[in-house]
């Protein structure tokens, strides 16, 4: 098993993808922790669909993760191309069937790819907390935020808590894309119904219907990520948002197991 995650590793390092996908990381944890304190005055809002996130508000403990929190979804859509692209690509270039050879347990290569991208989505996370969380020191100053309480224990508590929670948001994405992966074995038909579900699909039903919201998983999964929502309780979301991971993998890895290598 650890022999697949070491060979999924150095594929995810590959400068095409490790560079342009840290590189998104970076842009989109900085946009979003920026915009929070530049547009503090504005009359259209600072916050996620318009909402005013005051002074007051960001001089709390959680203050300073803020940012970080909001840009977690953003993460797990990018996690969720990664893990979709990584793991639909095996069926269309038919590495698969090589990969069989050496390792001839269907289980164990799954579990590797898995924990492999669990590192990779980590190592995102890490860099998007350091770049949010230092963008918005770098802001506060000139939003007139004062930022006492962000490094004191409750606010060092709220950073792993955000941490935390960031991290079960994305790995919880990523698993998404790479039931996608499986289920379609196409990376390109994996990625656009993923991204199209989260970012289109999703946004119509809850506008539509708001109550639907409490039980779709890309809501859920970003509720995780931000500690909960006027909307949704975290407690909620972890439950449902975990349904949907566990029930879709274990039907993905049985079609993983008795289906034909080839896409």
């Amino acid at each position: 098993m650890w022999h697949v995650a070491f060979s999924e590793l150095r594929k995810l390092r590959r400068p095409s993808l490790f560079l342009g996908t840290m590189g998104a990381v970076v842009f989109f944890s900085g946009l979003f922790s920026s915009l929070l304190f530049l547009l503090i005055d504005s009359p259209q809002g600072n916050g996620d669909r318009g909402r005013m996130i005051g002074r007051e508000i960001l001089a709390l403990p959680t203050g300073g993760v803020r940012g970080f929190a909001s840009v977690g979804s953003f993460l797990g859509i990018i996690a969720l191309c990664v893990f979709a692209a990584q793991t639909a690509q095996e069926y269309t270039y038919g590495t698969l069937r090589n990969l069989l050879v050496r390792q001839p347990s269907r289980m164990k290569i799954l579990i590797g790819k898995l924990a492999a991208m669990k590192i990779f989505a980590i190592i995102m996370v890490i860099l998007a907390a350091l770049v949010s969380i230092s963008a918005s020191i770098l802001l506060a100053p000139r939003a007139k935020v004062n930022t006492d309480l962000w490094f004191s224990a409750a606010g060092k508590s709220a950073i792993l808590e955000t941490f935390v929670n960031v991290i079960i948001s994305v790995i919880g994405f990523g698993i998404v894309g790479m039931i996608l992966g499986l289920l379609f074995r196409s990376p390109i038909s994996a990625i656009s119904l993923g991204v199209l579900w989260l970012l289109i699909v999703e946004n119509l039903l809850v506008a539509v219907k708001s109550n639907t919201e409490k039980w779709l998983p890309g809501s859920n999964l970003s509720a995780i990520a931000q500690g909960g929502t006027p909307t949704l309780e975290y407690k909620h979301a972890l439950i449902v948002g975990a349904a949907y991971v566990i029930v879709g993998a274990l039907v993905a890895a049985g079609l993983f197991k008795r289906r034909d290598v080839s896409n």
